[in-house]
């Protein structure tokens, strides 16, 4: 099964860019796949992908061997393989970086630590990656509205008595 985020509804019917998930997927497992690769698999490949379970060592191991196969049949070579550093970042960290709090805040959304808090593993990874390069994705505002990160407005709304 797929986590599917709205912010990506358009990619999921087409599957010519990679989810959300299927990246994190990918950092579980330690690959690396381009874009340009990824729209040559096919796209029964590019589902299992998708759908294939990463929960256990053995899932994670299964999964793998079906990329490095699936690729090496479609270009003759393997994916690349991340450094424990990249795979760890499958598992977002229990506070918000810096960078992710200050995108957020541009884009007008309060990422206060009881905020990051409260989001699951994936809507984490997922504002990991839109949120922590120099330049923030264009769906970051999207996912944050999506993931029920408070306005800055709603934040500073004075509270009734």
């Amino acid at each position: 099964m797929i986590r599917k985020f709205r912010f990506e509804d358009e990619m999921h019917e087409s599957l010519q860019c990679v989810p959300m998930a299927v990246r994190r997927k990918l950092d579980r497992v330690g690959l690396k796949i381009g874009l340009e690769q990824w729209k040559s698999l096919d796209r029964g490949e590019r589902l299992a992908i998708c759908h294939l379970p990463v929960d256990s060592a053995d899932e994670c191991d299964a999964l793998a061997i079906f990329i490095r196969e699936a690729m090496t049949r479609r270009f003759g070579i393997e994916p690349k393989t991340l450094t424990d550093a990249q795979k760890a970042s499958a598992e977002p960290p229990a506070s918000a970086p810096g960078r992710v709090v200050a995108h957020a805040r541009a884009a007008g959304f309060d990422l206060a630590a009881a905020v990051w808090s409260r989001l699951d593993a994936d809507e984490r990874f997922a504002l990991l990656k839109m949120g922590d390069a120099e330049t923030p994705s264009h769906n970051l505002a999207a996912a944050l509205k999506e993931f029920s990160v408070p306005a800055i407005a709603e934040t500073n709304q004075p509270r009734a008595k």
